[in-house]
């Protein structure tokens, strides 16, 4: 139930200056934005804890000109990032909101990590699909959960208020769009009412509807979803009822690479490294380097909707660096046979065919013809034994689409004008992924949560101290 009732006569027993829905890598982060700009802030959550689809991600922050990969001699630049990221979308981003995202994403990181002593550490030794440069932050664990722990570490260091269980079903707003309060419901049923003088939607996006999902990516109704069941689209049917503008709904993050039937996720460094996916008649049926987001589809449309990730030592010692892989390493999802025919054997693969796919990529890898899907092998190590299999599905992991805001994070009306005191990040606002499937650039979503949810909370700290 996700609503707007007119404010008209409705008491709020408690008033905050920036009230913040949502707990995950946006909210809290904007929440620290909103502290450090002066503003009172709370933070309500859903959840018992705050987790949302950050947890359950690698933790990956892009970001470009930050001061670990200066230490590192990196040289990157916004506007060499921002090229990646329309080179991926097609172009089919706004210019300006990408530029704008770019410039703050180095700062962003700084800030994180300088002033508020998020551990994160820049991730070497590969790049993600279409990124030219190093410049993935993300904890050591490369986990989620870990940025989720160190965002809220320094949240509850700040004195930031955060409550949970607290679901949000109710919006309170004046004729003109300014959102007075809400309302929300306790685990026990219990209803409360806080006021606000302005509101932060971080409550991520529409993946786990299936009505809106069926509605707004029809070529993925039905299919696995992969992220937090909360993400039910709250802000995007609130921003409607307000008038406010929405972008790119058919946008989003798939993930070619999920074990089943353990449902982990599998890290796509094994493909970038070397690796490769085959059917279940042991052939390759794609370009593995075009992106883990458009091979969600790919590997659906295959018999059973599975695939094989085929990778060797080399890639499984790379896959021991994300607790993902070692959660699916103890879960038993990790297969390993000394040759490639016994591999094929215990995956229930064609022994011969998987063998020539094997005898195929290492003639690749040796600069011996070229790819029939496009993928270029040199450069990598050619796979040796022993070797190691995992079975994957395609899922959706979250949305990329939603409301359309400006770059200060203001939710925007039809006409392009901003909503009084209403801003969105994360989930709940158009993200930089272009309108469909394969424009979505490797840690989009967090590099929409963490920016533009400091974005969000410097302005709502802004509108509260001028009184607009």
């Amino acid at each position: 139930m996700s609503r707007v009732l007119p404010a008209a006569g409705i008491e709020f027993p408690l008033d905050i200056p920036v009230l913040v829905i949502g707990g995950g890598a946006c909210g809290l982060t904007a929440a620290l934005a909103a502290h450090d700009a002066g503003a009172g802030v709370l933070v309500l959550e859903r959840d018992p804890s705050p987790s949302g689809s950050t947890a359950m991600s690698s933790g990956m922050i892009p970001a470009a000109g930050t001061i670990l990969q200066k230490a590192r001699g990196i040289d990157d630049a916004p506007e060499i990032m921002a090229a990646d990221i329309q080179a991926k979308a097609h172009g089919e981003n706004d210019p300006v909101m990408v530029a704008a995202i770019c410039a703050a994403s180095g700062p962003t990181v700084d800030w994180l990590v300088q002033t508020h002593h998020v551990p994160l550490t820049l991730v070497e030794g590969f790049l993600y699909p279409g990124h030219s440069k190093p410049r993935m932050h993300a904890p050591a664990s490369r986990s989620g959960a870990d940025l989720v722990a160190g965002l809220l570490a320094a949240a509850n260091a700040a004195g930031i208020d955060i409550v949970c269980d607290a679901t949000v079903t109710t919006l309170f707003a004046d004729a003109d769009g300014r959102v007075r309060g809400v309302e929300l419901q306790r685990p026990d049923g219990a209803i409360e009412r806080i006021g606000c003088d302005a509101l932060i939607l971080a409550c991520s996006g529409f993946g786990g509807n299936a009505d809106l999902v069926a509605r707004h990516i029809p070529e993925l109704k039905g299919a696995q979803y992969y992220g937090h069941t909360g993400n039910r689209g709250d802000a995007l049917l609130w921003g409607e009822q307000l008038g406010a503008a929405v972008k790119h709904l058919g946008a989003y993050q798939g993930h070619g690479s999920l074990a089943m039937p353990h449902a982990i996720l599998i890290t796509w460094a094994l493909m970038m490294e070397g690796g490769f996916q085959v059917n279940a008649s042991g052939e390759r049926f794609s370009c593995e380097h075009d992106g883990y987001s458009e091979q969600a589809m790919r590997v659906i449309a295959q018999p059973g909707g599975v695939a094989w990730n085929i990778f060797d030592e080399r890639l499984h010692r790379l896959g021991l660096d994300f607790e993902d892989y070692r959660d699916a390493l103890k879960g038993g999802a990790v297969r390993t046979a000394g040759t490639i025919k016994e591999l094929a054997e215990i995956c229930g693969l064609p022994s011969e065919r998987l063998a020539a796919t094997l005898a195929e990529t290492q003639a690749l890898a040796a600069g011996q013809g070229l790819d029939r899907f496009g993928r270029d092998f040199t450069g990598k190590p050619a796979l040796a034994a022993p070797f190691y299999a995992v079975k994957v599905t395609g899922a959706l992991f979250h949305t990329q689409g939603g409301l359309g805001i400006d770059t200060d994070a203001r939710v925007l009306r039809g006409d392009g004008q901003p909503l009084p005191n209403l801003l969105a990040g994360g989930g709940a606002a158009c993200g930089i992924s272009g309108r469909g499937r394969d424009g979505y650039l490797s840690g989009n979503g967090l590099l929409a949560a963490t920016v533009l949810g400091a974005k969000a909370g410097r302005t709502a700290a802004a509108l509260v101290k001028q009184g607009v």
